[in-house]
């Protein structure tokens, strides 16, 4: 049993979640057969016709057809025609009209190999006689879906039958015909060829697979070595097979068989396909479908009443029911009952402890005036301090609800409390909305947690609606990605007679704020837009109504203030700018020109009069930065990138005279960079209010659809270009360049340096705490006046593309731009990364209930496990550390990071692979 707890963790998926249509690939049909004699030909006009007997590379087609329980599942599909010259190779993929989600466990391919012959034949199907067939089961001994290539033994002259116990097997191996020669008393032939071809195509497979780490100089000497002696081998495995066939039988004729062409030999053909491949094993599981509760059943009519009711199936484990063998009898210690509503209720025996406990504290005098003693109170000071993702136990729900009035004192207590109520209870829901009223002003982030999807009680959300009524238009503006997700969970009606409003206090708070102020109503408008745009499964037709309704009355709201019909004038207006940037964007996107005349083709598209973008009149609002108005755009500074989406830099004129560029992107989902910028923008406000200043100035990011977006344009280099143009500490070089000061020490200004220290202290605890991924010198930038930050977020939560990849990203060109590290600058950027992880752990739950309502956001790295996303954030924070420990933990992950030397590997490689890309 001590062994047992050490067990490997192993994934696995069930075929029921695999949505993916069953395919086949048919590749090649390798073997031989003995010529016919000229004899034979001349006398059997039935055999002088089939193209197989007069050349060995004849015109064949092959069908493939699911089949299971004996019946066939599918229609068969048909290899498209194509004649062979030298050999009978297919290479064509058959898509058959099933999902992997719908095969049985017995399901398996029939695949048949069809001649042709103008006279016909036995089992002729018009002009086409089968040449062969072969049946390949989809499941192995195992239960798992057969993967990868297969080689399957073609059963001469016959169909596929596809029936259970078929005869017309495709796996046949070596090794299974020696144990049946052994059973039957012979001695199984031993052929090493053949066992050593076998033994190399399963450790080929392997690697085909990915089961065997690739090793490019090893594998191309293993490939050549085994081409030399794969004729020989193959040769040998078929005569080796052609005896086997003859020793069991399998040579001899029968009137199934087809027709008797006295072939002087055995002949043995083996078709290879190939079936998709997965990266986790697939194992059969059948749908398990949920009984309803009993009040959901309907009532059997007259004309039903006689019919039997089918008996509940039910699976006992070993042992279990030992002691008789007969259900019958008297001895038999379980009695089958089948509840439907078993699950559906809570457990009766916790239900009445808790009617019982708590009817005593319910609506006494002294409940008020209940005070807890030290023991009590050290409880209830650790159950107020569980982060938002705790779940508390029965025990704790009651402590909470006992002490409730002494707890309205706490303001962080509002969570715990309505976690513990029994909202199913009337009058408990009814006394716990009472106790709200009376509780003390709670922090922001309790209210955004009871806006969460675990808090469905109209009461409880409009309280914490209430609390955000006290926030400022600059503090909404952080939390307003997060409350336009929270509509989600809102109890909106999509009839569009009947104001949303009504059932949402966050819808009506949300519309009367954005409505009141531009800044707020601009990001809101695009936010919804967005929503209204996804149209994948994850979003659902019932929240894009939500979100066309909530946009609606939007507008309507809109127009009632003083200014509001020239701000919804400036929204259309956004809207047109936007749609006529996407459309050069995509132009630009799917041209095949060189980036040259791409460039030109957009600054003649901007320079057109007709497109109205050279000027605006009057100036436009930008989506991006509502603080900023522009008067057009400049085509001259116009820039296109070198990547596969080919971005566009747009430069804008704004009302001041400056330039504002900006970058717009075509085909690529900004949401999760917009997320993760919008919580740099966060916590910059919040190391700000504990006197920290970090000189984060994150960039602004807006999704205007779920596949555009723009960005602003930030002069900076990344850090790689700066290493191919600086040879010695080329950041370092790069800030004296533009920061020269022969006084200081490093030769740099000293106000440069230690903005460059202090953001780099910044990004690493952030990207740390985010779990940011694909960090290399590409997306690390580093503008003239000293500023480093990050770019491209496609990768956050701790995932990354790249194996090995460290969980901060602290390079040593950082460390060296800084002095080494020995340097004082060094040991302030320490230190900056201790006060900067201590001040956002006192913040992480405002932080988790941000992400808490992202989890339905359709964002890829959040969806990809939307109820592992919060955990993972908190795990950052390490928050079952004391601040000590957990500065102590951020200062191992610094030195390890610095030590390691897998990010020294994966930054060559990215070099390598971009020069190489250029």
């Amino acid at each position: 049993m001590a062994e047992y707890g050490k067990m490997d963790p192993f994934s696995f998926a069930g075929s029921k979640d695999v949505d993916h249509p069953v395919s086949i690939r048919i590749i090649d049909l390798e073997g031989d057969e003995p010529p016919l004699k000229a004899s034979t030909l001349f006398e059997r006009p039935d055999l002088r016709h089939i193209g197989s007997n007069t050349s060995p590379h004849s015109d064949l087609y092959v069908t493939a057809q699911v089949w299971a329980g004996s019946k066939p599942l599918t229609v068969p599909m048909q290899t498209a025609y194509k004649p062979f010259r030298s050999e009978r190779r297919w290479n064509e993929w058959l898509h058959l009209p099933i999902d992997y989600n719908c095969l049985p466990a017995d399901a398996s391919i029939a695949i048949t190999i069809w001649d042709l012959s103008p006279t016909g034949g036995p089992k002729a199907i018009g002009h086409a006689v089968p040449f062969g067939g072969t049946t390949l089961p989809m499941f192995d001994d195992d239960n798992q879906i057969q993967k990868g290539r297969q080689k399957c033994l073609i059963h001469r002259h016959k169909h596929a039958d596809g029936t259970g116990n078929t005869k017309t097997p495709a796996l046949v191996l070596s090794s299974k015909l020696g144990k049946n020669a052994a059973r039957r008393g012979e001695t199984p032939a031993i052929d090493k060829d053949t066992e050593e071809l076998d033994r190399m195509e399963k450790l080929f497979k392997k690697h085909e697979m990915g089961e065997i780490p690739r090793v490019d100089w090893l594998d191309q000497m293993v490939f050549r070595k085994f081409e030399k002696k794969g004729l020989q081998a193959a040769k040998s495995s078929m005569k080796m097979q052609q005896r086997q066939q003859a020793l069991n039988g399998d040579a001899q004729k029968s009137p199934e068989d087809g027709p008797d062409d006295g072939r002087p030999g055995v002949s043995t053909f083996l078709l290879n396909v190939e079936l998709p491949r997965f990266d986790l094993p697939v194992v059969f599981s059948d749908h398990e479908y949920k009984a309803p509760p009993i009040s959901a059943f309907q009532p059997l009519s007259a004309s039903q009443g006689n019919l039997a009711q089918r008996e509940p199936q039910v699976q006992f484990g070993p042992g279990i029911n030992a002691m008789s063998d007969s259900q019958g009898d008297y001895g038999a210690r379980l009695i089958k009952v089948f509840d439907p509503e078993v699950g559906q209720r809570d457990n009766p025996a916790e239900a009445k402890h808790r009617r019982l406990f708590r009817s005593s504290h319910r609506h006494g005098i002294l409940d008020k005036d209940l005070k807890p003693n030290s023991k009590v109170r050290d409880e209830l000071n650790l159950i107020m301090s569980y982060p938002p993702t705790h779940v508390l136990s029965p025990e704790e729900t009651d402590l909470v609800w006992k002490f409730r009035y002494h707890l309205t004192r706490d303001k962080r207590a509002i969570t715990k409390f309505v976690k513990s109520v029994n909202w199913a209870d009337q009058s408990e829901s009814k006394q716990a909305i009472q106790v709200l009223s009376r509780w003390t002003e709670i922090d922001v982030d309790d209210a955004l947690e009871l806006l969460g999807p675990s808090f469905s009680n109209p009461g409880v959300r409009s309280y914490a609606v209430d609390r955000l009524r006290k926030a400022g238009d600059q503090e909404l503006l952080l939390y307003l990605l997060q409350l336009v997700q929270a509509l989600k969970y809102e109890h909106i009606s999509t009839d569009s007679e009947q104001d949303s409003t009504k059932d949402s206090s966050l819808a009506r708070f949300l519309i009367q704020r954005a409505a009141a102020n531009f800044m707020l109503g601009n990001y809101f408008h695009w936010y919804l837009m967005v929503e209204c745009d996804d149209h994948s499964p994850e979003q659902g037709p019932e929240n894009q109504g939500i979100y066309r309704k909530v946009a609606y009355e939007y507008m309507v709201e809109l127009v009632k203030h003083e200014d509001g019909v020239e701000d919804r004038k400036t929204l259309l207006r956004q809207a047109e700018m936007i749609a006529i940037l996407s459309k050069i964007g995509t132009d630009v996107k799917n041209s095949n020109d060189s980036i040259a005349k791409k460039v030109e083709r957009v600054k003649h598209f901007f320079a057109d009069p007709k497109n109205e973008l050279l000027v605006f009149d009057p100036p436009l609002v930008m989506p991006l930065d509502p603080s900023i108005q522009v008067t057009g755009i400049v085509p001259d500074q116009v820039m296109v990138f070198k990547s596969s989406l080919n971005p566009i830099k747009c430069s804008f004129r704004t009302t001041s005279g400056a330039i504002y560029p900006i970058i717009f992107k075509i085909g690529d989902d900004l949401r999760q960079d917009q997320l993760v910028i919008q919580i740099i923008t966060l916590m910059d406000q919040l190391l700000q209010k504990e006197n920290l200043d970090l000189k984060l100035s994150p960039y602004k990011i807006l999704a205007t659809s779920t596949s555009a977006g723009a960005s602003q344009f930030v002069q900076s280099q990344s850090l790689s270009s700066i290493v191919g143009k600086f040879r010695n500490n080329p950041a370092l070089a790069y800030l004296k360049h533009h920061n020269p000061d022969d006084r200081q020490p490093l030769g740099v200004r000293q106000e440069a340096l230690d903005t460059y220290v202090r953001s780099c202290a910044g990004y690493c605890v952030i990207t740390y705490i985010l779990g940011v991924g694909d960090r290399h010198l590409d997306n690390l930038l580093l503008a003239p006046d000293g500023h480093f930050f990050h770019a491209d977020f496609g990768y956050i939560l701790g995932r990354d593309p790249k194996p090995f990849a460290p969980v901060m990203k602290l390079s040593k060109e950082m460390v060296d731009c800084m002095g080494g590290v020995h340097s004082e600058h060094y040991r302030n950027f320490k230190q900056y990364c201790f006060l900067a992880y201590t001040a956002l752990r006192k913040s992480s739950n405002l932080i988790l209930n941000l992400f808490s309502l992202m989890v339905d956001a359709n964002i890829p790295d959040i969806r990809f496990e939307p109820d592992k996303a919060v955990l993972k954030v908190r795990e950052r924070f390490h928050l079952e550390l004391s601040e000590e420990e957990a500065i102590l933990h951020l200062e191992r992950v610094i030195e390890d990071t610095l030590t390691a030397f897998a990010p020294v590997v994966i930054d060559k490689l990215h070099e390598w692979a971009q020069a190489f890309r250029a």
